[in-house]
């Protein structure tokens, strides 16, 4: 075993969801801090989003008093 690469983190089996790259463990499930941040950023600017949609049975006893 090389001593250099003994404090290095191993990469997972998994691959990054950015770039392809095998995942690092230090930024699983992504290859690097760069791709982790790419990801943020796509969060924070509203590129991904998770869609909601409004059932009416959902409504509760406040919302039918509000609609009288």
């Amino acid at each position: 075993m090389d001593p250099a690469n003994e404090n290095k983190p191993m990469a997972s089996s998994g691959k990054c969801p950015i770039c392809g790259k095998p995942a690092a463990l230090e930024y699983r499930p992504f290859c690097s801090k760069r791709c982790a941040d790419v990801d943020l950023n796509r969060w924070l600017s509203g590129t991904y989003a998770i869609p909601a949609v409004d059932d009416p049975e959902d409504r509760g006893e406040d919302d039918r008093e509000d609609a009288e």
